[in-house]
């Protein structure tokens, strides 16, 4: 085994929602992209941080006790300082109801595989593996390593990104995935930059790359529709060809609106800047459906 180590926020046993049959999905921390709908913001920050859970909380105040000084204060519930430079240990070893915890723990491909194995009876009719975050090309050298081991081992692959990384290090990883979920949420780049906080040129160079590829059949472009943001029909249309011209047979997913993400906000405390939105209706969804079919796309995959 090698050495290599990733920071995961979650692990989501008996998913059916990211990719075929029932799958573990490996939630990598770390995000270069600042989507402004962002569904798991406890994955952005690539190191870890202390939460603090409302419902498991007794009110007992022995944090307020074992803390350091500048880490915390209290004021009916503990705040953490986000500059303090030292770790939280003392806080969450001392919580004697977990409400005190870090958003995610350290892994080794060992350690993590695992982990997976133990879901390995339920991998039938293409189950396996899903990697997600965050974003899991962050973790490059573990997400390289723990790919390598599922491999030798026959369990089936899967990947969730928004391919903002090195077309490199996409060449090294896409042979050891069976399947490539690949995320194109705005196409125009000044828009891009305004909604995803980066310039969209790697993301269009790398799906360039994967639908030109011996790898394109294994690959589903997906856009999240946010209404007020990209679920226009100028957007759709400019994925829609950008994608069937460079492979006529492409598939293409649209992601209704999903609201249950805001909630995540507040044990992060972030503010949720799109506030309260609601998901498309079916016949809202099925205007967007008729929209990308008209700019090219043949294959859409019915979630």
């Amino acid at each position: 085994m090698t050495t290599s180590k990733a920071y995961v926020f979650d692990i989501k046993r008996f998913a059916v929602h990211d990719g075929y049959g029932i799958r573990t999905t490996i939630f990598f921390k770390g995000c270069p992209l600042r989507c402004k709908w962002c569904q798991n913001p406890e994955g952005l920050e690539t190191k870890p941080r202390v939460l603090w859970f409302e419902k498991n909380c007794i009110h007992c105040r022995l944090c307020e006790k074992a803390s350091m000084p500048n880490q915390m204060y209290y004021d009916e519930r503990p705040y953490f300082n986000k500059e303090y430079s030292g770790n939280f240990d003392n806080l969450v070893h001392i919580c004697p109801s977990s409400a005190i915890r870090y958003d995610s723990t350290l892994y080794t491909v060992e350690e993590l595989i695992s982990k997976i194995e133990e879901d390995r009876v339920f991998f039938k009719r293409n189950g396996g593996v899903t990697f997600s975050g965050g974003e899991p090309f962050l973790q490059k050298d573990f997400l390289v390593d723990i790919l390598k081991e599922c491999k030798k081992r026959g369990i089936h692959t899967a990947i969730e990104s928004s391919f903002y990384a090195n077309l490199e290090l996409v060449k090294q990883v896409v042979p050891y995935l069976d399947l490539i979920f690949a995320d194109l949420k705005v196409f125009d780049e000044t828009d891009h930059k305004a909604m995803i906080g980066v310039s969209n040129q790697k993301i269009l160079q790398n799906i360039e790359y994967l639908l030109t590829s011996e790898h394109k059949d294994k690959v589903i472009i997906r856009t999240p529709l946010i209404p007020g943001y990209n679920a226009t029909e100028r957007n759709l249309s400019q994925i829609s060809s950008f994608i069937s011209n460079l492979y006529p047979e492409v598939k293409y997913e649209l992601l209704n609106y999903n609201p249950l993400a805001s909630s995540k906000y507040d044990l992060v405390d972030m503010e949720y800047e799109p506030g309260k939105l609601k998901p498309f209706t079916p016949d809202e969804l099925e205007t967007f459906k008729n929209i990308v079919k008209k700019a090219g796309i043949k294959n859409i995959i019915e979630v």
